[in-house]
């Protein structure tokens, strides 16, 4: 009986462990904190795209994780310039270019960009009655944000899918309605 209960001791311990190694993407998503917004120095927050800048004294939250990837992952289609002098600011993480924003090209929050798995990997957009493929060039910084480095902007919500003007047009949506947008998504 004790050989019984410590090989069912050994297995569960076994089990919980391999579900703690699993990759971030499949588990719930908690906030992992905040920060505190600091007031960007004068021309500093590049307000393209209706980005916003951070504000003074201002709770943002914050993720390491995203909501997990499925066959048609819901998420939030947002505006992002990926040329240089562009509220994208640096150029992209994937490849240390900047990109056309002619070119149907996206950011993904960071649990889904996944230290970079999914870099200038495709992904496929659903919206709007119809699709678009894009590569993957970026993260869409979920855990830091409010400082030069992330042009002074909050970081991105843990289910953003940052995109070109091109992944816009592709899906048809009028000019006037950029910004934000409901989606689905895939790995392509």
């Amino acid at each position: 009986m004790e050989t019984f209960k410590l090989k069912a001791s050994l297995i569960l311990i076994a089990i919980l462990l391999f579900a703690d190694c699993l990759n971030v993407e499949g588990k719930i998503c908690r906030p992992s904190g905040t920060i505190r917004g600091k007031k960007p120095p004068p021309g500093e927050c590049n307000q393209d795209n209706d980005s916003d800048c951070c504000k003074e004294g201002q709770l943002y939250t914050k993720y390491k994780c995203s909501p997990p990837v499925s066959s048609h992952t819901k998420a939030y289609l947002t505006l992002n310039g990926f040329e240089k002098d562009e509220d994208g600011g640096a150029p992209s993480e994937c490849d240390n270019h900047y990109h056309s924003d002619d070119t149907p090209v996206v950011a993904l929050s960071t649990g889904w960009y996944n230290k970079g798995s999914r870099c200038l990997n495709n992904i496929t957009i659903t919206a709007n009655g119809r699709s678009v493929v894009a590569m993957v060039v970026d993260e869409c910084d979920s855990t830091m944000g409010c400082d030069s480095d992330h042009d002074y902007q909050p970081p991105c919500r843990n289910n953003i899918v940052d995109a070109s003007r091109a992944v816009w047009k592709a899906l048809g949506v009028p000019h006037g309605q950029w910004g934000g947008l409901d989606i689905t998504w895939t790995d392509a």
